[in-house]
């Protein structure tokens, strides 16, 4: 084998056959039960998202009035609670599910758990916080350390409601506020509402057969039981995404057999994690996230700057995730023509990864087996310079359940793929969450509106929304996400521009003395026809990508709900659209 990479040259035949490689392992992993094929950690198995972190404790139900209520205890809350403070927002509370702020990193505690986001860029508000990454890619301890510092710098632990899970928002248009309830038997009254509750928290379980039957020790890896100790123990890691990529290579020297189970393999880059040098944090100067941040997102998004300054795996692939991520594309060509040419730079970039694995894992077959056949942005794309490396080792084997529809059942003492029954003490999770389902989205959190209108009734079609923000007969009331926007690579960024629009809003509706923000209903259906104008199309690539998270395990959701210039075009549209006035037309008495 050749010690370095040497990318090959497609024909219109090879390509064909590549086609049809992906399509045939496509076929081998489809389930016909789509997303139902997971289980959620509720009920007989809410033991497994429960918060092995932090205790609970009792306390009395609240009835009182705050300004603004904010939904979620991650960075886009966290950034949000920042933005109101710097607005002027005094009588704010926090809400979330968790013992603390953090969101998915406040339950993300594995071994090994870093961002995959550069953390210069990644972690927000550092500047304002005083704060440096210690590595390039930061572990979760430093980034959730990270959270609770925002909090402290903007005062948000002074009204908080940790462990509590907001279960409805009824508005009075009388008194212009929304009346919040809580699975805790809080009622009270808030001018504003904002959601941002996120879809990293709540884990997914796969329906297993006799999962109830196993006699061993189980738990979720985002609520990892540091209790429990591995070594000397018969393992079974469950999943090899995201979080497995970091999981495996962690407890591998730790146990005593190591099992991982695998339906799809991640296609796995070259991570080159480090220290931060000293003496460039020491050089930077006022403003240099921010210069971070924009160079970063301009390139992922397919734009041009004078310098990559961040220089890393995202940046090299920024073409590659135009089949998925909205942004710039090359108008100077055709569809057809992009399509070809992203095709032939897609298989390059696959083949170089399939060819990483060759030069790495000394097993031919389990070699096979990590092969990833698919396009490169069908499953998120994972950096590792330790995991294939992991498969070396003679306690660590590879189980491909590919052929079997993924685990075919448990027993009292282990796991079953197909006949053959592999022994261990414990199994993990490492199966992610709920992506994409918010409560507002799955009916968990109703919210009425004026009239009692409920909002799942007003989005029947799909969602009505101004920028994705508000709906009309929903006034104060503010959504942070994906939704009817655009969104990149490091959500996190995404997060602080929508956390500026709405902080700005509230601000200006406080210094106006607007009771009401809301757009009208001839601008919500703009805003609509302005989305289904732009929205790629990306029904088709997803049809034909390998099922996961991505595309609804095999099945698509047909409309796409974003904004088709992307994140850098919408950023500046809400910048231009607040010094233009537009704030006139949804500020209200």
């Amino acid at each position: 084998m050749s010690p370095t990479y040497q990318p090959r040259r497609y024909s219109t035949q090879l390509l064909a056959e590549l086609r049809a490689k992906y399509q045939a392992e496509r076929d081998r992993r489809i389930r016909p039960e789509g997303t139902a094929q997971y289980r959620r950690a509720a009920g007989e198995l809410s033991s497994y998202a429960a918060d092995p972190y932090t205790a609970w404790a009792e306390r009395a139900p609240v009835t009182d009035r705050v300004d603004a209520t904010v939904i979620g205890g991650g960075f886009g809350g966290l950034v949000t609670g920042a933005k109101l403070r710097q607005a002027g927002v005094k009588s704010l509370r926090m809400v979330d599910e968790g013992g603390d702020f953090g969101g998915t990193w406040y339950w993300n505690r594995y071994p090994g758990v870093h961002c995959d986001i550069e953390a210069t860029v990644y972690m927000p508000l550092l500047e304002e916080v005083g704060h440096v990454p210690q590595w390039r890619y930061a572990p979760g301890e430093e980034i959730r350390a990270h959270a609770v510092a925002i909090a402290e710098k903007f005062d948000l632990y002074a009204d908080t409601m940790f462990h509590t899970r907001v279960v409805e928002l009824r508005w009075d248009d009388e008194a212009a506020e929304w009346t919040v309830r809580t699975d805790r038997g809080d009622e009270y009254q808030s001018r504003y509402v904002v959601i941002s509750s996120g879809t990293l928290t709540q884990p997914k379980l796969p329906g297993i057969p006799g999962l109830d039957e196993f006699t061993g020790h189980t738990f979720h890896s985002s609520r990892w039981d540091h209790d429990y100790d591995l070594s000397g123990k018969r393992v079974a890691v469950v999943g090899t995404g995201a979080s497995a990529i970091q999981i495996v290579p962690a407890i591998a020297p730790e146990v005593d057999h190591l099992f991982v189970f695998q339906r799809t393999p991640s296609s796995v880059d070259v991570r080159a994690n480090r220290p931060t040098d000293p003496e460039w944090a020491a050089s930077l100067q006022p403003g240099w996230q921010r210069e971070r941040m924009e160079n970063f997102l301009t390139l992922v998004t397919g734009g041009h700057v004078a310098e990559d300054l961040i220089d890393d795996g995202w940046t090299a692939t920024a073409k590659l995730q135009r089949q998925m991520l909205t942004g710039t594309v090359d108008e100077n060509l055709t569809a057809e023509e992009r399509e070809h040419l992203d095709e032939l730079a897609d298989a390059r970039k696959m083949d170089e990864l399939r060819w990483r694995i060759d030069a790495t894992v000394t097993d031919p077959a389990t070699a096979a087996i990590l092969k990833p056949w698919y396009r490169y942005m069908c499953k998120r794309p994972a950096f590792s310079d330790l995991y294939l490396e992991t498969f070396n080792r003679p306690d660590v084997t590879l189980v491909d359940t590919a052929d079997f529809g993924g685990i075919t059942a448990m027993t009292a003492g282990g796991i079953k793929v197909g006949d053959d029954e592999y022994a261990v003490d414990c199994v993990i999770f490492a199966t992610g969450f709920e992506v994409g389902i918010s409560g507002v989205v799955s009916g968990t959190l109703p919210v009425y509106g004026r009239g009692g209108l409920p909002l799942l009734g007003h989005w029947a079609k799909g969602p009505r929304t101004l920028h994705g923000f508000y709906s009309h007969g929903f006034p104060n009331l503010f959504h942070l996400g994906s939704l009817q926007n655009a969104a990149a690579v490091n959500f996190t960024h995404v997060l602080q521009e929508q956390a500026t629009h709405i902080g700005a809003l509230i601000g200006e509706a406080t210094e106006r003395g607007a009771q009401r923000i809301e757009p009208t209903a001839e601008a919500e259906q703009g805003w609509v026809d302005t989305i289904r104008e732009t929205a790629p199309v990306t029904f088709n690539f997803q049809a034909e990508c390998t099922p996961g998270y991505y595309n609804g395990e095999g099945k698509p959701r047909p409309v796409n709900n974003s904004f088709g210039p992307g994140p850098v075009v919408f950023h500046d549209l809400l910048r231009r659209w607040r010094a233009d006035g537009g704030m006139d037309e949804v500020l209200r008495s």
